[in-house]
């Protein structure tokens, strides 16, 4: 992987890490949920913990490319199973976009598993 042409700070790294395994164990309820009742609609108590995650993803994702892609679930006309991970999977591929854009599992010098960020790499 080459250098971004943007790093991002270590905050966003953290914030990354905060949100994207419970964002991944909420898709992956949400896809046996489907399996099982692809038209079920989902509670409203349901939507506000996955919008609370999702919330969290959007915020992490600020200012990146992929960001214009992610909408909340809608509270009001209640969506069922099927579209609430047709929705997740937009964030899904979002933050693997992010990871896939500012980390590296190997660089050459620097040892391995690094993320670029401001504080590694100083400001452009």
């Amino acid at each position: 992987m080459t250098r971004p042409d943007s790093l991002i700070t270590e905050a966003k790294v953290e914030a990354y890490k905060a949100c994207n395994e419970v964002f991944h164990g909420l898709l992956k309820e949400m896809r046996e949920l489907s399996k099982k009742k692809a038209d079920a609609t989902l509670s409203k108590g349901k939507v506000n913990i996955l919008n609370r995650v999702l919330d969290d993803v959007r915020s992490t994702l600020t200012d990146e490319p992929e960001e214009k892609y992610l909408d909340p679930l809608d509270d009001e006309d209640l969506p069922q199973n099927s579209d609430a991970v047709l929705v997740m999977v937009q964030y899904e591929s979002a933050l693997s976009a992010f990871y896939s854009r500012y980390y590296d599992s190997f660089v050459s010098g620097l040892g391995s598993d690094i993320w670029y960020t401001e504080e590694r790499f100083g400001q452009n």
